[in-house]
This record gives C-alpha cells, structure tokens and sequence, in this order.
C-alpha cells in the first residue's frame, strides 16, 4: 500500500455513485447527476434535483433510517440504469445529420435502436421479477435445503444445533454470491460496468483527499471504498448470519419441512432489520477509519475485488463530470480546477 493510501481522507463526503450502462450517475445532498458515454464519443450529461420526501421522524431513527435509504437509492438506481440503457442506443446528432436532405420528412424514419423503449422497460421488469425469484430460491430456499439433507449424516448430537445452521446457511449465502459476481465477469458489457465502478470510487477518494479532480489525479487514487454497495451486501449477509443465531434450527412439534418454510418466512421479515444494521455498520465505516472499522470494511473490500476494476481515463472522466455537478454549494468555491476541468472535457 502506497503512502497516499494509508493517509486518511482529509475531509468527508456523503456523495455516493452507481456505475450505469457506460455510465455514472452520481448522488449528492442537493442534486443527482449522470455522465454517459455515447457510442460516437461523446458524454451525455443530465443532472436532477433531488426532491426530499417527507417523513415522520421516525424514519430518521438509526436502523429504520438504513431502511428507507435502501429503498430510496435502489429506486434512484433503477431509474438511472433505465435512463442510460436509453441514451446509450438513442441514435447521436450526427447520425441524425446524415440523414438524406432529400429525402421527403414524411418518408424519414425515426430513429431505430436495438430495442425500443416499450421493450427495454418489458425486459427491465422481466430481469428484476426473475432476480427476486432466483434471490428467493439461491439465497433462502437452497441453503435451507441443504442443510436438511446434510443433517441426515451429521451426529446426532449436532442436529438442531441453531449455531452451526445459521452459519452454514450465512457461509453459502457468501459463496453463492461470489460465485455468482465471478460468472458476471464473463460478460464484457459487466466487466465495462466494473471498470466504470472503479471510476465512480476513484472519484470519491480524490474529493476526499481534497485534490483537484483531474484524471490524472483520480487514477492515482485507489479503487476499493468503504460505503461501496458491495460492501453493504456482504455486511447484510453477516448480520444475517448473527440474526439466525436468534432462530431456532428445529421447532418441537413441527414437521422439519414445513418448518423450514416457516424458518425462512421468518427470515424474510426479518430482512429489513438486516438493510438497516448492515445501513449503520456501512455509515460508521465510511466516516472513520480506526481498526474497528477496517475490520468491518475488510470483507466488502475483499469482495469489491471482484466488483470493482481500474477504469480507462475516458470512465474516469464520466465520473468526474457527474461528479462535480452534486457537489453542495457551499463546497463549489473549492473545486476550481476541477470544475475548469470539467467544463472542457
């Protein structure tokens, strides 16, 4: 580890990102921004107020906090992933320009992209029914499966045992998802949107060191962060391990089948409980970096390995862009250069 990765962040951010279809979109306090990069070169640039929803105070409280927070950001993410699935097969204006001058307006065609928009939304629902379905089935349905089988030829003394269920169950949990994110890899268009991943956290680190965002600067920085998404699955999937602890392996009285439906509904209202401890645990380690929050960080930093890769310098430039745009206005003064920066890109 370099000696610039060792130095702590001089100063923090709550600007987080999520990595588009060749894209970034960027989240700040005020506003939400995306950068994407259109097939002929060029950056298409849309930016958002974020109008805040209100809520009983309840809602801010730590834990039920995390909740809505998750709620809010997978549907800011859906949407943003929607939109740059979009603009990414929207025809550019200099194809629109090349268009015969001749030719009648009425015998002009629109534009035609590889699927329309009815479609893309068809095949988003479509994609996002069947993830739940197989989260369902991989992440609650299999490990209680096998584990029923397997405490057909363990001893006797060890069956029932809600200690060595959770953890079987929470260890495969992690070892399907790993394996899961390996077999995206093999997809080029996954493997670009990890690289544009790199980008969006690169970005994030040279703001917090307080350097100017240029490319230059923000390929020096490194590429696995703290409030990473990543991070806070795995974080989920460990709480949900020292949850299941609480949940009896076996019921008295209880076929073990049906029990096992029962076990897992259980653990299914159990899941918001999950987002928000997973919410706290991402929060504190992404506010202060002492060995307690290493250790927290450790696993998702690990897993980022996967989900995280260097990106190009036309990636870090999307990200930079977006960037700049959700910086809060009290902090604008401060960026200079970067925003100069940005402007001729």
């Amino acid at each position: 580890m370099s000696k610039k990765e060792k130095c702590p962040p001089c100063r923090k951010t709550s600007i987080g990102g999520q990595a588009l279809i060749e894209g970034i979109m960027m989240r700040g306090p005020e506003k939400s921004a995306m950068a994407v990069r259109r097939p002929n070169g060029e950056i298409f640039f849309e930016e958002e107020v974020i109008v805040k929803k209100k809520r009983p105070a309840f809602c801010r409280w730590p834990v039920v906090r995390g909740i809505f927070g998750f709620v809010d950001s997978l549907t800011m993410g859906y949407k943003a992933l929607m939109r740059s699935s979009e603009i990414f097969v929207e025809e550019t204006p200099e194809e629109t320009e090349a268009k015969p001058s001749n030719v009648p307006a009425t015998e002009q065609k629109e534009p035609q992209s590889a699927f329309s928009k009815g479609t893309m939304t068809a095949v988003m629902i479509i994609a996002v029914v069947l993830a739940v379905v197989l989260s369902l089935g991989l992440f609650m349905w299999l490990p209680a499966f096998l584990y029923s089988k397997l405490e057909l030829i363990m001893p006797e003394n060890w069956v029932g045992n809600r200690w060595l269920r959770s953890a079987f169950e929470g260890v495969l949990k992690i070892l399907i998802i790993v394996a899961y994110m390996s077999l995206m890899l093999l997809m080029k268009d996954i493997r670009r949107t990890f690289m544009y991943h790199g980008a969006e956290h690169k970005t994030i680190f040279c703001y917090e060191h307080g350097l100017p965002l240029t490319v230059e600067n923000v390929k020096k920085e490194r590429r696995f962060h703290p409030r990473c998404g990543t991070s806070f699955l795995i974080l989920m999937m460990l709480v949900s391990i020292l949850i299941g602890f609480l949940i009896p392996a076996e019921f008295e009285g209880i076929n073990p089948g049906v029990y096992n439906v029962v076990r897992t509904a259980i653990k299914l209202l159990l899941f918001p409980l999950n987002m928000g401890i997973g919410y706290e645990l991402l929060k504190l380690a992404g506010r202060h970096d002492n060995l307690l929050t290493r250790i927290i960080s450790a696993p998702g930093v690990w897993l980022q390995h996967i989900t995280v890769w260097e990106p190009t310098e036309d990636m870090i430039e999307c990200a930079i862009k977006a960037f700049v745009a959700v910086i809060p206005e009290g902090e604008r003064e401060t960026e200079p250069q970067a925003e100069q920066k940005n402007n001729e890109a």
